[in-house]
Order: structure tokens, then C-alpha cells, then sequence
């Protein structure tokens, strides 16, 4: 029987969106020194505050996006990710696992498969088998016409980063200022509308673990000390 592998857990639990970047960027850090034998991350977190991420494809942010979208109230940032234009915020998993693609013996495609599935785990343990992972353009956990869970991943020499965000109980009603991920005519979900009850982020929290040591056959280990 194949050996499970360890897993760095780090719940960073509600905090700026800016704080779980920085936090992500100290862990794939360390990743990158300790070569392709060490043991991952997998960073938990739930964004403070409403914000807005664009990823790397695409080009140029268009004129006038930034100050459209802060004069909202919320953070703008250009993230280093695949993807386009979505949304974070309160009431929203984060889930940005920082692993060496050579230890999992994964391809970058199959490894974002690895993650729509974890996500699809969740949603068997909640009831919602349903849902459904999409070939590209339309990445990430669909409920019908309507997404529950994006994706956008960044590789750099073997080492994965950002990861996927699940709407659990998240205002919904940010995502009508942008065509999220580009896709027209397409709709959001949460857990909360398609259960039809108030879902939090710690409710799931376990669960989506549970679903993500299945699909990457690891041990997740909590990381308490400091990742400074």
C-alpha cells in the first residue's frame, strides 16, 4: 500500500486578504529551499474584508477597473494566479496548498483535477452530489449554470500556490459588479443558498479536509508555530 504523505496544516482563520498572501508566500519559501522530499502546506484562511483579485491572463487590468471596484468599499489586487476576475470575502474557504508537483508525481492539469475533486468530496459529505467539475474554460465546481467553488493556481519551479475559494455563506451580491472569471451568462452559488440554511466556514472546514486527504492520499498535520 502506497505510503500517505505529510501535509503542513496552517488555519490562518479570518484575516486580511493581504496577511494570507504574505503568509502563502513565506511557505512556498520554504518549500523551494527544502527541495522536492519536504513536506507541503495546506493554508486555511477566510478573507476579512471584501476583495476583488485578477489573475494573469488577460493582460492589462481594463481602465478604470481598480477605482470602480474600490469605490465599492473593497480591496483591488492583482494576483499572481491563473484565471481572471473574481471575489473574496467574508463567509469564503480559502484553501491554497503549497506542494512540490514532483513529489505528488502530478501534472499541472491533474492537479488542478486533484483540487476540483477535493471540492466535489465536500460536496458529497454536504449532500450535493450534484455538483459537477467542468472541462476549461469553466474550471471549478458548478451547481447547474451556477459556480460554488473557483479555481486559479500559480506553478512556479514545481512548487503549487493560491489554490480554490468556496463560497459558504458569502454576500453573493459582490459578484453582480464583474463577470466573475470572465464568463458570461454564467451565475454564483454558496453552500447556504443551495442548502438552504446559513453554511459557515467552520462548519465545512472539516469535512473539506477529510475530502482533501482522500484525494492527495496525505496526513494533514497542524503547523502551529511561526511561519515569520
Amino acid at each position: 500500500m502506497r505510503a500517505r504523505r505529510a501535509v503542513r496544516l496552517l488555519r490562518l482563520g479570518r484575516l486580511p486578504y493581504a496577511e494570507s498572501l504574505a503568509a502563502q508566500e513565506r511557505c512556498a519559501g520554504r518549500q523551494r529551499a527544502a527541495g522536492p522530499g519536504a513536506a507541503g502546506w495546506l493554508l486555511l484562511s477566510e478573507p476579512a474584508g471584501p476583495v476583488y483579485t485578477r489573475g494573469l491572463r488577460g493582460g492589462p487590468d481594463p481602465a478604470g477597473e481598480a477605482r470602480r471596484l474600490r469605490a465599492l468599499g473593497a480591496e483591488y489586487w492583482r494576483a499572481a494566479r491563473g484565471g481572471l476576475l473574481t471575489f473574496h470575502g467574508p463567509g469564503q474557504l480559502l484553501a491554497y496548498p503549497v506542494l512540490d508537483l514532483r513529489r505528488l508525481g502530478l501534472s499541472l492539469r491533474a492537479y488542478v483535477g486533484a483540487l476540483e475533486a477535493a471540492a466535489l468530496g465536500l460536496c458529497r459529505r454536504l449532500g450535493l452530489p450534484a455538483a459537477r467539475a467542468l472541462p476549461p474554460p469553466y474550471t471549478g465546481v458548478w451547481l447547474g449554470g451556477r459556480k460554488l467553488c473557483a479555481l486559479g493556481v500559480h506553478c512556479g519551479r514545481h512548487i503549487t500556490s493560491h489554490g480554490l475559494a468556496l463560497n459558504c455563506c458569502t454576500d453573493l451580491t459582490w459578484f453582480d459588479h464583474i463577470v466573475p472569471c470572465g464568463l458570461e451568462g454564467k451565475g454564483v452559488t454558496s453552500l447556504s443558498e443551495e442548502l438552504q440554511r446559513h453554511v459557515t466556514v467552520d462548519e465545512i472546514t472539516e469535512p473539506f479536509l477529510d475530502a482533501f486527504e482522500e484525494v492527495f492520499h496525505c496526513t494533514l498535520i497542524s503547523h502551529e508555530e511561526s511561519i515569520g
